[in-house]
C-alpha cells in the first residue's frame, strides 16, 4: 500500500494544477440521488482509475487524522475491485487530484466515503467484465473476478492491466450494481494493520509540521493580546534589524515576519510582539457568572423531540438537575501548520484541514482570487480533534506567500497562538426535568440547553470564518451562525433522548453571540448533553429505587440499544445493588451517536483520593454496535481512543479566562491526562455484516463522561454536575 503523501509529491505540488479526473457535467433535473458522497461526486473516474499494470488507484476527499480512516477506506475498494490490497494506491483530500467531499468530521468517512468507493468498485468491476466478454469469448455474467484477473469458464482470462487502456470511467456511476455479500469478504472484516502507524512510532512520518522544500523561508505570525483588539502603531526596526529576517508583512492588524530559518522568524516575532501598540478589544464574560450570562445573551429556541401522551393527574415523584460544561480546547499537540507558495498568480497550500475544499473557497475569497488558481493539498497534522488552528494557519502562510513570489512559506503557530487563538468547543449549559410514576417508570422528561454553534468552519456561515481575515485592512465578518439540523444536530446533537419515554420535550437554546471563538470539537454537544441525560438517568433510577442497568433496559425497546449495554454490563461483571465504598465507584453511560449511528455503552471503575481530590479511572469496559465492521482493530481503537480522550475531558480539561483575555496558554495552564492516569480498556464489538456500517469515531466520548460521573457518585454518594472534575471541585462536593 502507498499512501499518497510523500516528499516527492510536494515537489510536484510546485508544478501546474492538474485535474486528475473528469468533472461533472451539470446535474440534470430530476437527478437519481446516489448513496454516500457519490451523490455529489457521481464520475466513476473521480474515485477509481485501473492502471497499465492492473492495480489501481483510489481518491478519496477524506482525509487520515489518526482515525485509520485511509486503512479502512482501502480495505473497501480493493474488497469490491477483487484487488490484493498490496495493489491499491488511495490519494486523500487534494482540490487538484480528488472528489469533494467535504469535511472529514462526524464520523462520517466510512458513511460517505466508504459508500460511494463500495458502489464505484463494484461498477467498475462490472465494466470491465462486459469490456472482457467478447475478448474472452464469454458472457460478462460468468466471468469471475479474482486478484486483478477475469476468468472465464472457458479456461481464458484477461488481466485489468490489459483492459486499461481501452477501460473508459469518464461515466457517470449508476449506483445500481450490488457489492459483494458480507458472506464472501477477504478483505473486509480483517483487522489489517493500518498504514499510518509505522511511521508514526518509527519517526518516519511526515506530518505537515514536517514539510521540508527546496527555497523555503519560515514565518510567523503576530497575534493581538486579546480578541478584537486593533494595531494602532508599529515599530518594526528591531525585528527587521535580526539577521535573516526577509520581511515584515503587514496587513491592517494582521501582522507576520518572514525570515531564511525558523530560529530567525521566532526571534523577530517577539522583537515586532514588543513594538506592536494595541487598542484593547471589547471585555470578555465573567467567568464567574458564565452559564448565566450565556443563558442571558439573545437566542434561537427550537423545540425538538415532541412526545405527548396523556399525564398522570399527579406524579408521585419529579426531580431535576442543572449540569455545565466549559470551554474546551482541541489541544493538539503539534501547534497549527502550513506552507503555502505564491507563483504564477497562483496558491498552493499544504494544510492540515479537515477540508480542502471549503478552505479552498474561504482563501480565494479572502485573498481575491478565483478558486481555480488556489491549490489545497491535505497533508496530516500532529493532532486534530475537530476544527482547530489549521484552516487559519493555512491563511496566514498564503499572505506571507503572497510577500515572497516564488518561495514557498511555512509557518508553524507557536504553543500560546494554537491556546489563544484555536476556536474551542463551546461551553454549555443544560437543564433536566423528568417525572416518575409509582412503578419507578420515567412518565415524564424535559430537557433543555444553552449552547452557542458548534461549527465556524469555512464556509459554514456566509461570512469569513477564517482568523486572518477579521484582521486585515479590508476585514471579513463572520456571517450569521448556523447549526446541523436534527437528528444529527449541532449543540443539540444527542439530546433527544433515545430511551422510550411516553411523554418529552426537548429545547435547544440556540445562543447567537459568541463572546469566545467558537466551534467544532469531537461529538459537538454530544458529550455535554449525553453526559447531562444519562448522569440524570441515575438519578432517576436512584430515586426510584432502580439498578441503574435495569432501569435503562427498561425504558429501551431498541434491541441494538438493550444488546450493548447486556454486553457490557456481562464484561464488566455488573453486579445489581453492589455499593460503592466512599472511594471506589462504578457507573454506566450509553448512547447511540447523533441517534442515527454506532450505539454504544461504556462502564468505568473510578478512584477517588478524598484527600487530594484527584479522580482517577482504573478501568474502562464498552461494548459497540457499528453495523458492518470493516477493520475489526481499528474501530476497537476508535472506542478506546474516544474512552481515554473523554477521561481527559471528564477530569482536567477547561479553558480559562478572564475579561482582559485567554489565560490558558500553555499546557501547565491546560492540563490533560497523562500516560500514567490513562485506564485500562476493553472493547467488544457487536458485528452485524447485514447491516450498513455506522460512524463510530465519536461515540464513545459522550458515554465515558456519564460512566465517570456515575461511577464517582456511586462511590461517593455526591454528584458532580460541572464538568470537569478537577480537584478543587471534588474536594468542594466531599467536603
Amino acid at each position: 500500500m502507498t499512501v499518497s503523501v510523500n516528499r516527492r509529491d510536494f515537489a510536484k505540488g510546485l508544478g501546474s494544477i492538474v485535474l486528475a479526473f473528469t468533472l461533472e457535467p451539470a446535474l440534470a433535473q430530476e437527478q437519481k440521488r446516489l448513496p454516500g458522497s457519490l451523490n455529489g461526486n457521481r464520475m466513476l473516474d473521480a474515485w477509481i482509475r485501473i492502471n497499465a499494470d492492473g492495480s489501481a488507484t483510489v481518491f478519496t476527499g477524506k482525509v487520515e487524522l489518526g482515525q485509520g480512516a485511509v486503512t479502512a477506506l482501502a480495505q473497501i475498494a480493493a474488497e469490491e475491485l477483487e484487488l490484493p490490497l498490496t495493489r491499491v494506491t488511495i490519494i486523500q483530500a487534494d482540490t487538484g487530484r480528488t472528489p469533494n467531499e467535504g469535511f472529514t468530521s462526524g464520523s462520517q468517512s466510512i458513511e460517505n466515503s466508504g459508500v460511494a468507493l463500495r458502489l464505484a468498485a463494484a461498477e467498475v468491476v462490472q465494466i470491465m467484465r462486459e469490456l472482457a466478454a467478447p475478448k474472452l469469448e464469454a458472457h460478462a455474467g460468468e466471468l469471475t473476478a479474482r486478484d486483478g484477473v477475469l476468468y472465464a469458464v472457458n479456461g481464458k482470462t484477461i488481466t485489468y492491466g490489459e483492459l486499461a487502456a481501452t477501460l473508459d470511467l469518464k461515466r457517470e456511476a449508476t449506483g445500481s450494481v450490488r457489492p459483494k455479500p458480507a458472506g464472501i469478504h477477504k478483505i473486509v472484516g480483517q483487522s489489517i494493520k493500518r498504514f499510518d502507524i509505522p511511521g508514526k512510532v518509527t519517526g518516519k512520518a511526515m506530518y505537515v509540521q514536517d514539510i521540508r522544500l527546496p527555497g523555503m523561508v519560515h514565518g510567523r505570525v503576530v497575534r493581538p493580546p486579546q480578541y478584537g483588539a486593533t494595531l494602532v502603531s508599529l515599530d518594526d526596526s528591531k525585528a527587521k534589524a535580526i539577521p535573516g529576517v526577509l520581511t515584515v508583512v503587514r496587513d491592517g492588524s494582521f501582522l507576520g515576519v518572514i525570515a531564511a530559518r525558523e530560529e530567525q522568524a521566532v526571534k523577530a516575532r517577539e522583537a515586532l510582539a514588543e513594538g506592536a501598540k494595541w487598542a484593547p478589544g471589547p471585555d470578555l464574560p465573567d467567568p464567574a457568572n458564565l452559564f448565566a450570562h450565556l443563558k442571558s445573551l439573545p437566542a434561537k429556541v427550537e423545540v425538538i423531540g415532541v412526545k405527548q401522551a396523556p399525564l398522570l393527574a399527579s406524579a408521585p415523584k419529579t426531580i431535576e438537575a442543572n449540569y455545565t460544561k466549559p470551554y474546551m480546547a482541541h489541544a493538539s499537540i503539534g501547534p497549527s501548520a502550513a506552507t503555502a507558495e505564491f507563483k504564477d498568480d497562483k496558491y498552493t497550500v499544504w494544510t492540515h484541514a479537515q477540508g480542502v475544499f471549503p478552505l479552498r473557497a474561504e482563501l480565494a475569497k479572502t485573498l481575491k482570487a478565483t478558486p481555480a488558481s488556489v491549490r489545497c493539498i491535505h497533508v496530516e497534522g500532529s493532532g486534530c480533534y475537530g476544527h482547530n488552528g489549521a484552516d487559519d494557519v493555512a491563511l496566514d502562510a498564503a499572505l506571507l506567500a503572497r510577500a515572497v513570489p516564488g518561495r514557498p512559506v511555512r509557518v508553524q503557530w507557536m504553543r500560546d497562538d494554537e491556546f489563544a487563538w484555536e476556536p474551542y468547543g463551546p461551553a454549555m449549559a443544560m437543564h433536566a426535568k423528568a417525572s416518575l410514576d409509582g412503578e419507578g417508570r420515567v412518565v415524564d422528561w424535559n430537557y433543555e440547553l444553552w449552547s452557542n454553534s458548534h461549527s465556524t468552519r469555512p464556509q459554514s456561515t456566509s461570512g469569513g470564518n477564517v482568523l486572518a481575515a477579521w484582521y486585515m485592512a479590508e476585514p471579513q465578518q463572520m456571517g450569521p451562525p448556523t447549526s446541523p439540523p436534527q437528528p444529527a444536530g449541532g449543540g443539540d446533537r444527542n439530546s433527544v433522548p433515545l430511551y422510550d419515554f411516553p411523554n418529552q420535550r426537548v429545547v435547544h437554546n440556540f445562543v447567537q453571540p459568541m463572546p469566545i471563538r467558537v466551534s467544532a470539537l469531537r461529538t459537538l454537544g454530544a458529550y455535554a448533553n449525553v453526559f447531562a441525560s444519562e448522569s440524570f438517568m441515575d438519578e432517576l433510577a436512584l430515586a426510584a429505587g432502580a439498578d441503574p442497568v435495569a432501569f435503562r433496559l427498561a425504558h429501551l425497546k431498541d434491541p441494538r440499544a438493550k444488546a450493548v449495554i447486556e454486553k457490557v454490563a456481562a464484561m464488566a461483571g455488573w453486579k445489581g445493588g453492589e455499593k460503592g465504598d466512599l472511594a471506589r465507584g462504578r457507573g454506566i453511560g450509553f448512547a447511540k451517536y447523533k441517534n442515527l449511528a454506532c450505539y454504544c455503552a461504556v462502564i468505568a471503575d473510578v478512584e477517588v483520593d478524598r484527600a487530594s481530590g484527584r479522580v482517577r479511572v482504573i478501568h474502562a469496559w464498552s461494548a459497540a454496535d457499528a453495523g458492518i465492521v470493516i477493520n475489526p482493530d481499528g474501530l476497537s481503537n476508535q472506542i478506546e481512543g474516544g474512552i481515554i480522550q473523554s477521561t481527559s475531558w471528564t477530569l482536567h480539561e477547561e479553558v480559562k479566562f478572564d475579561k482582559h483575555g485567554i489565560l490558558s496558554r500553555d499546557w501547565s495552564e491546560y492540563p490533560i491526562l497523562t500516560m500514567s492516569e490513562v485506564p485500562s480498556v476493553e472493547v467488544a464489538l457487536i458485528n452485524r455484516p447485514d447491516e450498513r456500517a455506522l460512524g463510530a469515531g465519536e461515540a464513545s466520548q459522550g458515554p465515558a463522561a456519564a460512566a465517570i460521573a456515575n461511577a464517582f457518585a456511586h462511590a461517593t454518594g455526591k454528584r458532580i454536575r460541572d464538568l470537569p472534575f478537577h480537584p478543587e471541585r471534588v474536594k468542594a462536593v466531599l467536603a
